[in-house]
């Protein structure tokens, strides 16, 4: 697949697809004779798992290193299953919190449906 059909496959732009090859994200990206990326499934694949870990709040700096453990091969497997459970952690924190913010929320919007059903 080219690149623009990339792009609309993955929603991810074509820019951005340039920058996570210069940054390490995508690793042996094939190329024809014109020198046009060529991308396959697998890389399909792996674009929609890093869709996936930024959209969990993961740093580029982490989805990097978790990059070049899997490139590295299988040998990485328990250093990529820590990565990925100090980030569920940090993910579980940030619920939590989000949790404690939404019972505020949810306290004054009541608070308010009180004092409008007492001004009726």
């Amino acid at each position: 697949m080219k690149i623009s059909e990339v792009a609309n496959k993955t929603n991810i732009s074509i820019h951005a697809l340039r920058y996570y090859e210069k940054e390490g994200l995508l690793l042996n990206i094939r190329r024809n004779e014109s020198g046009q990326r060529i991308f396959d499934k697998t890389d399909i694949e792996w674009l929609t798992w890093i869709k996936r870990l930024k959209s969990t709040g993961m740093p580029l700096a982490e989805i990097k290193s978790f990059a070049k453990l899997r490139q590295a091969g299988s040998k990485t497997l328990a250093e990529r299953k820590s990565l990925l459970l100090t980030h569920k952690i940090n993910l579980e924190q940030e619920i939590a919190r989000l949790h404690g913010e939404l019972d505020i929320v949810i306290y004054k919007v009541d608070a308010y449906d009180k004092k409008i059903l007492d001004l009726e």
